[in-house]
């Protein structure tokens, strides 16, 4: 099962912007713009259109891009998400409950780490007395053995 990807225009523009703007020639060139914009105070008598310049340019790009990065956030959060599942839906002995936690109300994912935490502290009390903090048994890398 291959998914095709998307073709959204939309997508595809939160991707390159999410790239992009990622770069250190974006924040170079982020840097230049309030430095001209700096250097050009004077020029302008430091007036309140030169302020209002910056100010609304920067309010403008900020409200967009928080809307792009959240979009490209949420696209990689349920990727990830999907991958986890398939692990545990593909692993031996995993618990199959756990493949939509992120869909559980906050009390029952609390009570699931809970018990992820109780056994975790079970396990590092056994690891203090020598023993396994896995069902797995160690691989060995003694040469004489």
């Amino acid at each position: 099962m291959r998914p095709t990807k998307s073709t959204s225009w939309f997508v595809a523009f939160a991707k390159w912007t999410a790239r992009a703007t990622g770069r250190p020639i974006t924040f170079a060139i982020a840097v230049a713009v309030i430095l001209t914009w700096a250097i050009s105070g004077p020029f302008f008598h430091f007036s309140d259109t030169w302020q209002l310049v910056i100010n609304t340019s920067t309010t403008i790009v900020t409200f967009l891009m928080v809307f792009l990065i959240q979009n490209t956030q949420n696209r990689d959060s349920e990727a990830i998400q999907v991958k986890l599942d398939e692990l545990i839906r593909a692993t031996a002995g995993a618990h199959n409950m756990l493949l939509d936690l992120e869909e559980l109300e906050e009390d029952e994912l609390d009570r699931v780490r809970r018990t992820y935490e109780q056994l975790a502290e079970q396990a590092r009390l056994a690891a203090q007395h020598g023993k396994q903090d896995t069902d797995v048994p160690e691989v060995s890398t003694d040469q004489s053995a």
